[in-house]
């Protein structure tokens, strides 16, 4: 049994860490001293307190080191995979969006959009797997990539066959400062129960306008521009619209940046004669 000066000095951690750890449930003494309330730990309790050090190196959420020290160590591999995933896609877009602000003040001409044409289409109903998250603007592409990979990983566990890209309805304004709700949906084929936070449903069949734009180009602020044109297009049209969707080609960040990868999208209702 080891106090918690000497449990903190072999695992990497201070006392005030510790302290941290043990009120938020995330690594609790063995046990307390009843009669003066010193923490003593556990030998054993070593590797998960490092396990954490490094985590929280990362900047690693608690919340997620939680996740990620809950199950097995295949389980967490996989969640550790999935947030790393999801910090390197939002870094290429903060990355896009310095570019963006770089070519606004150098004028070289990277700030806008080239045009191009607004185009509609008919999509039939398809069947979805989706999961409702609330976010803000700096932790959206984060929360798009772990939940689409999430979805995508329960799909093939399940067997199921994937029908397409996947694509992301934004119910709220997303802000910087206020958060918003999105829906991740990828579509499918096959026998797929909901589980946890992945719901399974039916996108009914609809109309929609729709650009095309690169994965530079899908960068906050440029991607706005992409929206300001199809919003304008419906609203000229005076049509009712939906909720703004962003919908991605299968395997889009693999994609060259300037290569056609995402279309920004608004279903619109017909109007019947």
């Amino acid at each position: 049994m080891l106090t918690i000066s000497e449990f903190g000095r072999r695992a990497g951690l201070s006392q005030k860490a510790l302290r941290l750890y043990d009120v938020s449930g995330l690594l609790a003494p063995a046990r307390v001293d009843p009669a003066n309330g010193y923490r003593i730990y556990d030998e054993e309790q070593l590797e998960r307190a490092r396990r954490i050090s490094v985590l929280r190196q990362l900047d690693m959420p608690l919340s997620t080191i939680a996740d990620v020290l809950a199950g097995s160590d295949e389980q967490a591999l996989i969640l550790l995979d999935r947030w790393w995933a999801a910090e390197e896609a939002t870094t290429a877009a903060r990355r896009a969006t310095l570019d963006y602000l770089r070519g606004r003040l150098n004028r070289t001409g990277l700030s806008g959009l080239s045009p191009r044409p607004v185009l509609t289409r008919e999509v039939p109903a398809t069947k979805i797997a989706t999961i409702r998250a609330k976010t803000n603007q700096p932790m959206l592409v984060g929360v798009i990539v772990s939940g689409t990979d999430e979805i995508a990983s329960y799909l093939r566990s399940a067997g199921a066959t994937f029908t397409g890209g996947s694509w992301v309805i934004y119910h709220d304004a997303i802000t910087l400062e206020a958060e918003g709700t999105v829906e991740i949906c990828v579509p499918f084929e096959g026998l797929v129960d909901p589980a946890g936070p992945i719901a399974i449903r039916v996108e009914p069949a609809h109309h929609e306008a729709y650009c095309t734009i690169t994965m530079d180009e899908c960068s906050f602020p440029r991607i706005m521009l992409a929206y300001d044109l199809v919003f304008d297009w419906v609203r000229n049209q005076a049509l009712e619209a939906g909720a703004p969707r962003e919908v991605y080609q299968p395997n889009c960040q693999a994609l060259p940046r300037d290569a056609p990868a995402v279309d920004i999208a608004q279903p619109f209702l017909v109007r019947r004669p």
